[in-house]
């Protein structure tokens, strides 16, 4: 029974997301799979004409439909799912750039022995940077602050 509600709502996500690009008026369509991974599911978005409009300026448009069809699929279910929308390979290509950021900054925190903050960072963007630099044995990181003044510190350990 718990599979049938799985599909159940992968295929409730597409409907809506589907829904939504609609609302927004664009050609934009969406497929939805599961992402046993993340517990999520994902919803991929093809439209190479308005990609960049559907982005948004670093990200805030994807991240608000994002957020809506995340509050649509819970009104429809009555519970909290994860979603994760993508447009291409837009989401693949921030989190290599986060990584390679964050062995950077690593790096620079090595030689330099003084910590290294790093702003204007989502809760995602810092998981992403907390997890690459787990492993790092030299190095430890910590977020510091509350809501929009949250700001991730990598320091020596």
């Amino acid at each position: 029974m718990a599979r049938t509600k799985k599909v159940d709502k992968v295929v409730l996500v597409e409907k809506l997301a589907n829904e939504l690009l609609a609302l927004m008026q664009t050609k934009a369509k969406a497929s939805a799979k599961e992402d046993k991974e993340n517990e999520a599911i994902e919803v991929n978005i093809e439209d190479e004409e308005e990609r960049g409009l559907l982005i948004g300026h670093h990200g805030d448009t994807i991240n608000a439909v994002q957020a809506v069809l995340g509050m649509m699929v819970r009104k429809e279910v009555g519970e909290w799912v994860r979603i994760i929308v993508n447009i291409g390979d837009w989401r693949e290509k921030q989190e290599e750039h986060l990584k390679k950021l964050a062995r950077e900054v690593a790096e620079r925190v090595k030689q330099t022995g003084e910590a290294q903050p790093l702003y204007n960072l989502t809760a995602a963007q810092r998981r992403i940077v907390h997890l690459e630099l787990s492993g790092e044995e030299e190095v430890t990181t910590e977020s510091i602050g509350e809501g929009p003044e949250r700001y991730l510190v990598v320091k020596p350990k």
